[in-house]
């Protein structure tokens, strides 16, 4: 991968931006606190806190990410719908990181090309909401908007926002990172070791499918031993790279851990390295646009079917005027079957204006239904057929399908129904664990990843086969 660039055009080019320039703009999917003073004091201690990530981090990611754009990377983002204050443990963290590195593996075997890897982590404390209130037995209450603004319980007191838990996400969120950092470096990530957990999985006979293409995963890593290759030779195959993202969602807590590149002089978002505008927050003319067009991150854009080619135009142009590659990731999120009603047009409105982008896939957030057992789920096939029209899509356009996105833990959680140790309706109830949207499992994460590994080495090698069914 290569080192990290030092000229940031995109950020230069913000003219007149400020940090607190969104306070002007029309603002939705964020809190009214009654206590403004309070607010105030906590956005005051932040800003004194030191930042979450740093400058020179962000930059690196935007390099890697300019190589996916390009076709000569990978990336892979997953994590959680919304972090937890209640669930929070190092073990959680633990699983989750254990489950990307190990499709991180299966899919550089099948793109034979590096994976940037990027939690949805150390900062998805916020989820914006379909309707502000929630009505249950007669009662009506704010919606639960994240454990950053308010708590889950059904009660006055929880739903009521409140700053100080602004101060706890930044607790959790360093405490993290902390972790992270250390399972990246400390030799948890040894690709070796990861290995054997792929080998693990693969010897359930539900999963004897995907045990071809962890042998040869195997032997690969045999070969390289054997020449001598290891952790303790190659720096490389013990540590990762890891970086974390979340949506942007509340402005005031964004704003105060915003800095001053000290290499640059341009503004870097201090909360994580890349974040996303939401497809309920994309107005070109409002706050959540206006704060992150002006900080040097990387920054990911959620593109739903609403979306027209104009305001895609508007939103490019906003968000990276200067063309900057690795800058924009424009994240699709349609639904099984819909696709192609959508996708083809905004290539072809990106292509038309020369835009530099990364296209992700979000198979998850157009795929949500409602279970016969009353459950919100996700169907793993569906999941799958959005992925699979995905590639399609664009091998039809000539443009390159950069990475997926996925909501994921690496808990045994009964959230998505399907995959191979198939979860059913009647199972949801027994391990559903998630307070706003549900996740693939650990098992579902890594068959995904194995059937997307197809399809990227089918492209590699121009075989004509698109993913499996799972079924």
């Amino acid at each position: 991968m290569p080192q990290d660039t030092r000229t940031t055009p995109t950020a230069a080019a913000a003219t007149g931006w400020d940090r607190a320039g969104w306070r002007s703009r029309p603002r939705v999917q964020m809190p009214d606190y009654p206590d403004a003073a309070a607010l105030r004091a906590v956005e005051g201690q932040l800003s004194r806190f030191p930042p979450l990530v740093f400058a020179g981090e962000a930059r690196r990611l935007r390099s890697h990410l300019a190589q996916v754009a390009q076709g000569r990377a990978f990336l892979l983002q997953g994590g959680d719908c919304a972090e937890s204050f209640a669930e929070f443990s190092a073990d959680t963290i633990r699983d989750t990181f254990k489950v990307m590195l190990q499709m991180a593996v299966v899919l550089t075997w099948g793109a034979q090309m590096p994976v940037v890897k990027v939690g949805r982590v150390a900062g998805q404390f916020a989820k914006p909401r379909s309707a502000p209130t929630e009505t249950q037995g007669g009662v009506d209450l704010p919606s639960y908007r994240g454990d950053i603004i308010n708590g889950f319980d059904f009660t006055p007191a929880a739903r009521m926002p409140d700053p100080q838990r602004m101060l706890q996400a930044y607790t959790q969120a360093a405490a993290s990172l902390n972790l992270l950092r250390a399972f990246s470096t400390g030799g948890y990530a040894d690709i070796h070791r990861v290995q054997s957990w792929i080998a693990d999985f693969t010897d359930g006979p539900e999963a004897a499918r995907y045990r071809d293409i962890a042998e040869r995963i195997s032997d690969a890593m045999a070969f390289m031993q054997a020449a001598g290759v290891t952790a303790e030779t190659a720096h490389e195959l013990g540590t990762v790279e890891f970086y974390t993202s979340h949506e942007a969602l509340l402005l005031e807590y964004e704003e105060a851990l915003a800095r001053t590149d000290s290499t640059t002089g341009l503004p870097v978002a201090g909360s994580g390295h890349m974040l996303w505008i939401g497809d309920r927050t994309r107005q070109p003319d409002g706050a959540h646009v206006e704060f992150l067009r002006g900080v040097q991150n990387p920054i990911g854009l959620k593109c739903g079917p609403s979306i027209s080619e104009s305001d895609l135009k508007r939103l490019i142009d906003a968000l990276n005027p200067g063309n900057e590659p690795g800058r924009l990731t424009l994240i699709a999120r349609f639904g099984a079957g819909s696709v192609g009603d959508h996708l083809p047009r905004l290539i072809r409105a990106v292509a038309a204006e020369g835009a530099d982008v990364v296209w992700s896939c979000d198979p998850m957030h157009g795929n949500t239904i409602k279970s016969a057992s009353g459950f919100k789920t996700r169907p793993f096939d569906s999941v799958l057929r959005e992925v699979r029209e995905f590639f399609e899509i664009h091998a039809a356009e000539g443009s390159v399908p950069g990475g997926v996105h996925f909501e994921m833990t690496g808990q045994d959680v009964t959230e998505c129904t399907g995959g191979v140790r198939a979860v059913t309706d009647e199972d949801l109830s027994s391990r559903y664990h998630t307070a706003c949207d549900p996740r693939l499992n650990a098992s579902q994460s890594l068959e995904l990843a194995f059937l997307v590994a197809e399809e990227l080495r089918a492209r590699r090698t121009g075989t004509p086969a698109g993913l499996r069914q799972a079924s």
